[in-house]
């Protein structure tokens, strides 16, 4: 099992040399991201939605058991974001801490989650809608906890934005699609066409981070211990303490592992996303994404080992 997390991580990674090359060449700019930022999330990211939805069999089991897990995945991801932010809510006047807080339970469990935990779990087609419907309760986070964590102002915190963001939609989509059948009456070319977007997402991300890569000064990504703090927090004992939490409830090992594996994957580069368009920390939020994006290599392949282990 570490050797199968660690060649498809290897390989996820290796998707970022193109973006670093193209930046470094000068064929690829820095105004160009948020233009490919934009497709990633108000296309390609609806589209992998939708396209869970259509790899499970249609069931109201099936439906029930994934609704649940985005429930029970939100909560854990709420709840231990909580816990961060009592215990450094008196020091939120230091970025380092509200950068903590904020990356602690927001992982790219989407496009660099799904291929993962399908090459880890590739029996169980429903992980990838476990996935999909993670990242829509962290999306939910995001412009609530999130926003407020990394500006330190509350005002930032919307509800509008939680509900009204591609991935929420996107599931409303793909609900709505599931529960009409719609694949078995839609047009087998639409239906390649949305799986074509599906599948150029984690490339498409991982391009896009290469670009950011190229940009970012090496010296700063790799010397500040912090930064190596907070990726350790996001990669190691945020998806353990989600073990513990879900290890002794009554759920089937299937849906354990999933909570495990997508709790460690690295930052969402959502959180730049996040800093670009509050005007907050930029530069400490590129250097937590691609950092904990690269220092994964080495994590992922370790909870993927605990997991087959623990659940088979």
């Amino acid at each position: 099992m570490f050797t199968i997390a660690f060649s498809n991580v290897l390989i996820t990674l290796l998707y970022i040399i193109p973006g670093f090359i193209c930046r470094k060449t000068g064929i690829a700019k820095s105004e160009h991201l948020p233009t490919l930022s934009a497709i990633l999330m108000y296309v390609c990211s609806p589209c992998m939605i939708v396209n869970s939805f259509f790899e499970i069999k249609r069931s109201g089991e099936e439906i029930g058991r994934i609704m649940l897990f985005f429930l029970v995945a939100l909560v854990i991801q709420t709840v231990l974001t909580f816990v961060l932010y009592f215990i450094f809510k008196k020091k939120f006047d230091d970025v380092k801490y509200r950068m903590l807080t904020v990356s602690f339970g927001l992982g790219n469990a989407g496009f660099f989650g799904i291929p993962i935990i399908k090459a880890i779990l590739p029996n169980y087609p429903e992980v990838a809608s476990f996935a999909c419907v993670y990242i829509v309760g962290m999306n939910m986070l995001t412009f609530t906890i999130g926003a407020y964590c990394l500006t330190g102002d509350k005002k930032r915190m919307t509800l509008k934005k939680a509900f009204l963001n591609p991935s929420f939609v996107g599931l409303i989509v793909a609900l709505a699609l599931y529960a009409a059948n719609a694949k078995a009456i839609m047009p087998q070319m639409l239906i390649d066409a949305i799986n074509l977007l599906n599948r150029i997402t984690t490339p498409l991300c991982m391009i896009i981070l290469g670009i950011r890569l190229a940009s970012v000064s090496f010296k700063k990504l790799f010397t500040r211990a912090y930064v190596y703090i907070i990726c350790a927090c996001k990669l190691l004992i945020f998806p353990f303490a989600c073990l513990g939490i879900i290890y002794f409830l009554p759920f089937d090992p299937v849906f354990k592992a999933a909570i495990f594996i997508l709790g460690g994957t690295p930052c969402a580069s959502v959180m730049l996303n996040l800093a670009e368009m509050y005007e907050g920390e930029r530069e400490l939020a590129a250097n937590c994404v691609l950092l904990s994006t690269l220092l994964c290599i080495f994590t992922i392949p370790v909870i993927a080992t605990v997991s087959s282990v623990l659940f088979g």
